[in-house]
């Protein structure tokens, strides 16, 4: 997790995550609500035994989303590393191999990196567990394409690490329009029984039978969520491990009241329920607790 040190409103970003919002803050008080927030979570996760490596941004270069460092990097089994291309030329800047040297200092062992930001140059891009969302057991790799997911690196990805691709277009009504979500995983979640997605913001019959089709395949528990609860981040979960082995699932306070009781008894029935209060983070940056961390496979 990257511990902000000028957090703030990206209008890079905001062209197509329309879950941004501006505030009347001043950025010294931005960064204050931010950094509270993020102590709140990372102080939360270790309470339940989960292992947090923090590692704090640095003042230059400005990167108002380093925050969400599941963008830029990913982790996978044999110490494997990918880095990606990212939409926003300023996200790019949120790259670092200090942050690999640290991680290999902490004990994990990194083998091989396989470096995807070459794409840039030819405005492709693919943005790490925002774009895809594994289901790393079943070796399958879930995308809603958009311009921050590129269909043919998707499958050129899949293919490199043996992947079965299931590539959709999802939307959200925007104005009265229907727009691409910006990352999948603002409307999608798969954890280890069971899957919670919005189903209605696929708008294709066939797309649609495609991801419920896999989904059910793998023995997935479908917990179907609206818009309006996908405008609240709860699809932006993540199912993490404490160091005894017990599941947790990581949603926000706002995806948690947004949820129904028997939706909520769903989830708890699997695994206990870590519920994190960032409403700063989540309405300035448009990304929620998923985004906040970048597991360590």
């Amino acid at each position: 997790m990257i511990e902000p040190v000028a957090f703030g409103y990206n209008d890079q970003t905001a062209v197509n995550n329309y879950f941004q919002q501006k505030v009347s803050f001043t950025d010294v008080d931005l960064q204050q609500k931010a950094l509270g927030e993020f102590n709140g979570m990372v102080a939360l996760l270790r309470e339940k035994g989960i292992k947090v490596l923090v590692v704090k941004d640095t003042p230059v270069p400005h990167t108002p989303d380093s925050i969400f460092p599941n963008n830029w990097i990913s982790f996978h089994e044999g110490g494997q590393v990918v880095l990606y291309p990212m939409f926003a030329e300023n996200r790019r800047k949120e790259r670092r191999n200090d942050i690999l040297q640290l991680i290999e200092e902490q004990g994990s062992v990194i083998n091989n990196v396989d470096d995807f930001t070459f794409w840039e140059e030819q405005n492709q891009f693919l943005e790490g567990t925002g774009s895809m969302i594994f289901d790393r057991v079943n070796k399958i790799a879930y995308a809603a394409l958009s311009e921050r997911t590129d269909k043919s690196l998707f499958l050129q990805f899949c293919s490199a690490f043996d992947l079965k691709p299931v590539c959709f277009s999802a939307n959200q009504s925007v104005k009265g329009m229907r727009l691409p979500v910006y990352h999948t995983n603002v409307m999608m979640t798969v954890a280890d029984r069971y899957a919670v997605i919005c189903l209605d913001a696929i708008d294709d019959a066939d797309e649609y039978n495609l991801v419920v089709e896999s989904l059910e395949k793998t023995g997935k528990d479908i917990i179907p969520i609206s818009e309006l609860q996908m405008n609240c981040f709860a699809g932006n979960m993540l199912q993490v491990e404490n160091n005894e082995g017990t599941r947790f699932l990581v949603l926000s306070r706002k995806a948690y009241e947004a949820l129904s009781p028997k939706q909520l008894d769903q989830l708890s029935s699997y695994n206990e329920l870590i519920v994190v209060p960032i409403p700063t983070i989540e309405r300035v940056g448009g990304g929620s607790v998923r985004c906040m961390m970048a597991e360590i496979y």
